[in-house]
């Protein structure tokens, strides 16, 4: 489903971890649960099923990674890029001879939930399936009522993954599946209180498939936290197509400890909220074909979830309210190459004091993907600018041109560097080493 184009297209690299002495362990069956080989596939299911599903594959974002560009729905062929080569994502439309039409339900389930293809492959954990773990038997029927009965079945042959061999070979990542995907269990919601928490739980460590983007990983790729019980789940995750997977928990300046409910409700529904917006393509899309399509009712339950998270590890960035920076700019006082380039290309938009308005431009002081302690998401919006999704609450699609063409890496830096150290921002600094490779990435995307 959502292979992690916003998540991580991570483990085509497993194969080369150290595991490799653990080998006699894939012989051993799998302590997890199923839908039984025995159970028969569901026959003409009703319309109220079938819209269940629907639903549900919208909050787990299905359609965003398995469709290509000016592709059709759910017939697969998006490219993820891993370290050692390409990873394609799947038809999963109802087609029988290139899709999942002869899947049965038990097939379906050990895809979904437990990484497992009919053949006995372990699928590439770009298929959440870790954490579509907790996903509950009634909802994984509904979804297959849905992808069975509700899909247009398409005829496209899958695409080979770009992975050559020895690197290729399936079993080392079924020893990753077995040390690290969890069993096949339900969430148990009775330890939150409250029916909303407890929805809101569920939606984000299940179907919602948050942490695969925004929690961090060991060395060995799996998720260092699948709930809230770890200070580490949330608290932001990789780099993924070049943005920043930002911390989703209470730090007050990093992460979302100064947003309200409504806030987080605004930003999922309509891409902005007060004082912020999403900028980048992956959280952009999860706006576009997921949150925005989502009831009011679990938007609310997400919101109150992520708001319940203590703050994680301590953040080196920091935030203190001031007004010297503005007061500096309205007198002229810009001598410094930062406070020039910024004036020059930002201030229009931004303002001399970085309020801005964010329900046209993003306040920067403040915001928390500029107080990120990595500064790569700020370096590539200055560089290649981006654009906010159009969606039924904000339906103006604004954009931020790039820059790249009139900056230099070390004029780069230096505007980075003030943004992330004006107005109260506590930031580090950024350096020219970092916007050159940044400024690589993206010349390269763009030649692909």
């Amino acid at each position: 489903m959502n292979n992690l184009k916003k998540g991580m297209a991570v483990v085509a690299g497993v194969v080369v971890i150290g595991v490799a002495g653990a080998y006699a362990y894939a012989t051993q069956a799998s302590a997890t649960r199923d839908i039984g080989p025995g159970t028969a596939n569901l026959a003409a299911p009703g319309a109220q099923l079938i819209d269940k599903g629907r639903y549900l594959a919208v909050a787990a974002d299905c359609v965003a990674c398995h469709t290509a560009p000016q592709g059709q729905p759910f017939a697969g062929g998006l490219a993820m890029a891993t370290p050692v080569g390409a990873v394609y994502s799947s038809n999963i439309t109802p087609d029988k001879q290139t899709g999942i039409g002869n899947y049965s339900l038990h097939d379906f389930d050990r895809a979904v939930r437990h990484g497992i293809a009919p053949s006995g492959a372990t699928l590439y954990p770009a298929m959440p399936y870790p954490s579509y773990a907790r996903i509950t038997d009634d909802d994984l029927r509904a979804l297959y009522a849905y992808f069975m009965h509700g899909v247009q079945p398409v005829a496209q042959a899958n695409h080979a993954h770009g992975i050559a061999w020895p690197l290729s070979m399936n079993w080392p990542l079924a020893i990753w599946r077995k040390t690290y995907a969890p069993p096949v269990a339900p969430l148990v919601l009775s330890k939150y209180q409250g029916e909303a928490l407890a929805r809101g739980a569920y939606l984000v460590q299940s179907l919602g498939h948050c942490g695969a983007c925004h929690t961090p990983r060991a060395a060995t790729q799996q998720e260092l936290a699948l709930d809230e019980s770890s200070p580490a789940f949330l608290s932001g995750g990789p780099v993924i197509d070049g943005w920043l997977a930002v911390n989703l928990r209470s730090n007050p300046a990093g992460g979302l400890g100064r947003w309200s409910e409504q806030d987080i409700i605004d930003t999922l529904s309509k891409a902005r909220n007060a004082h912020s917006a999403v900028v980048g393509s992956p959280m952009a899309d999860v706006v576009e074909h997921s949150t925005q399509n989502m009831s009011a009712e679990d938007l609310k339950a997400i919101a109150a979830y992520l708001k319940s998270l203590t703050p994680g590890p301590d953040e080196k960035a920091r935030y203190a309210a001031s007004d010297a920076t503005a007061r500096a700019l309205k007198a002229g006082h810009d001598d410094t190459r930062g406070a020039q380039l910024y004036l020059d290309n930002c201030a229009a938009c931004h303002r001399s004091d970085a309020t801005a308005n964010a329900k046209v431009f993003p306040a920067l002081a403040g915001n928390p993907s500029v107080l990120s302690d990595d500064p790569t998401s700020l370096i590539r919006l200055v560089l290649a600018g981006s654009a906010l999704p159009s969606t039924r609450g904000a339906p103006s699609p604004l954009g931020m041109p790039g820059f790249a063409w009139r900056l230099s890496d070390e004029e780069t830096a230096q505007l980075v560097t003030f943004v992330r150290q004006s107005w109260g921002n506590q930031a580090s600094a950024a350096d020219a080493g970092q916007v050159a490779k940044i400024r690589k990435q993206i010349d390269a995307g763009a030649r692909h």
